[in-house]
This record gives C-alpha cells, structure tokens and sequence, in this order.
C-alpha cells in the first residue's frame, strides 16, 4: 500500500509518500480501505518529534480515517452499530491513518453519518471524540453548578477543535462563546453557533464574557493555549466552573491564584486521548452515536472541511495547518494520493 511516512523529525517537507505492507488486523480490530484522512495537530507534534505513538502502534502519522470495511475480526457480541464487511466507517485510531489502508478497533469504528462524503466523514473522529470526552464528560456542561442553563467559552473557535465544539454545543442548547484570531474567524465561529466570537487580538476575552453573562461568568472552558491564559480564564469563571485543558499551545507552565480556586469551587482538569484504552473510547463512541450522530443527519451539525489535499500532497497540509490560516478541518484524499 501507499503511504505517507515521516523521513525524520522536522518541518514539513519530511513526510514522503512511500510503499508499506499492509497492515494485519489483530483480534477485535478490523481492517479499513481508506478514502480518506483527517490531518490534526498531534500529526504535526509527531512530525517533530515531541508526541511519539503508544507502544506497538504505527510509526505513520494520522488518527482519524474513513473508508469502507474490508477484512478483519468482527465479534457481533461486541458490534453495538451492526457492522460489517464492506460498511463505510470512520474510525478513531491512535496512528497509521496516512495509509491507503488502516487499522482500528472495531469500537472505535461509527458509520458513516447519512448524506456524508468520506471526505467529510473522516473530519469527524478525533475532534468529536475529544470535544466530547472533555467538555461533556469531563467537564460536565450542563450538570455543574449553572445546571441546564450553563455556557462555555471555546478558546481557538476557528480550529478543528473549536469548530465541532462549538456545533455541539450550541445544537444541544447551551450558550457558546469563542476567540479567534481575526475578524473574519469569528464571523464564521458566529455562522457555526456561537452567539458571541472574541477577537483575542483586540478584545479582552475575560471583559466580554463577564458582560454577556451579566458579570456571573461562564461556566466551562474549552482551553487548547494553556500557559499564561489559565490564570486569565480562572477569571473569566462563574462560581462552580470548570477549566478543561486539551493542549498547551501557549506552555505548559503559568501562575494561578490558588485562593480564586478554593473560595469559588473552581475546577482544573485536562486530557488527552490517544493512549486512552479501547474500553474508554468505545463509551465515547457509543455516546456519540446515540446523541451527536442524529444531529449530524438531519443536518444540525456539519462538517467543516476547510480544503482538501491529495495524499501526496501531506507537507502542504502540513505547512496549512501551522499557519493556523484555515477554518475547520484538512483532510487528505487517498482516491487522488499523487
């Protein structure tokens, strides 16, 4: 099969295209004939050589892919969604997406949403499954102290990320707030759900939320910066609240009232996803299914695919996605890999 491999650490131009075995499914996983695959930042991390794959994964980037069923171990004690042989699916995987063909656990695997591309369908697995074990699960919007009535701010609203958290969010009915970094991204947050975008290069994101919240707060954030921003965000908090960290794109250390945090009920946490077990994100799979699917096929969320590349052409996916200039998801297409 054909393959986009990293050569060696180091900017974009290291990812050729290159011959590789196919790979053998193992028990509990199926093998996927891929059309197509979601290009993310932990790709770019890995390219430089600072977020290696877990032990016995694949060495080539890519973690979420979509194409159809075509071999493989399908146990149908352990198939919640009935599939089969020759079903298109999306798969969350923790490496070897940039292939003509993959590998997944069978719970990581959703079908395809009705109506969607492959193109689109594999947009969708590492953000939704992040956006939703983080904001919902972990930082349960909804059941906190605000109850039904609470709102979040989503940092980077014009990201992949941002993008499905977002959709998700305000589909479900909560208010949504988000930064971005120009005018022009935070009319496209608005257009996507959020009833107020915060341009972080001329706005104080912590005044604006405190105004539209009547100086009460928000209630979770959804933080991929991190660093010095946490002890701003702490702030930006209604009593009760909960700071939800997914990257530290900003760095890894910053200073923080400890004080604002005993005397509100403030709320720290954070994760990341790929070295989480199979158990762990079948759950989110399943939760996904059961609630955000629907919305994806009667068209309350979309998919936002900000360009498509052919798969040989990953060192300029790359090279986009650093540049933070996109709006939503870049996807490489396998049909066109020269």
């Amino acid at each position: 099969m054909k393959a986009i491999e990293i050569t060696e650490f180091g900017a974009p131009d290291v990812l050729k295209l290159a011959e590789r075995a196919t790979p053998e499914p193992k028990a509990g996983e199926v093998l996927i004939k891929v059309s197509a695959s979601g290009v993310n930042r932990p790709d770019v991390f890995q390219r430089k050589g600072s977020y290696a794959p877990p032990p016995g994964i694949s060495d080539l980037p890519g973690l979420e892919v979509a194409g159809e069923i075509v071999g493989g171990s399908i146990d149908e004690k352990n198939n919640p969604f009935g599939l089969k042989i020759g079903d298109r699916v999306c798969a969350l995987i923790a490496g070897g997406g940039y292939a003509e063909y993959a590998v997944a656990p069978l719970g990581q695997c959703l079908p395809v949403p009705k109506g969607l591309t492959d193109i689109e369908a594999a947009s969708l697995p590492e953000t939704f499954f992040t956006v939703w074990s983080n904001v919902f699960q972990r930082a349960q919007l909804g059941r906190g102290e605000g109850g039904e009535n609470e709102t979040l701010l989503v940092q980077g609203g014009s990201s992949g990320i941002g993008v499905t958290a977002i959709q998700i969010a305000h589909a479900l009915g909560f208010r949504v707030f988000a930064t971005a970094g120009s005018d022009d991204k935070c009319r496209a947050c608005e257009a996507l759900g959020a009833e107020r975008a915060i341009n972080y290069r001329s706005e104080d994101f912590v005044e604006v939320v405190k105004a539209l919240t009547h100086d009460r707060g928000v209630d979770v954030i959804l933080d991929m910066v991190a660093g010095g921003y946490v002890a701003r965000e702490l702030s930006a908090l209604a009593t009760g609240g909960r700071i939800v960290l997914i990257a530290t794109l900003g760095g890894a250390k910053g200073e923080i009232n400890m004080g604002e945090i005993l005397r509100r009920r403030l709320t720290i946490t954070g994760s990341t996803l790929r070295a989480r077990s199979v158990d762990f994100k079948a759950q989110i799979a399943g939760e996904l299914h059961a609630q955000v699917w629907p919305l994806l096929e009667d068209g309350r969320i979309k998919p936002v695919v900000y360009k498509v590349f052919a798969a040989a052409q990953a060192p300029q996916a790359h090279a986009l996605m650093e540049s933070s200039e996109h709006i939503g998801k870049i996807v490489l297409d396998w049909n066109q890999a020269a």
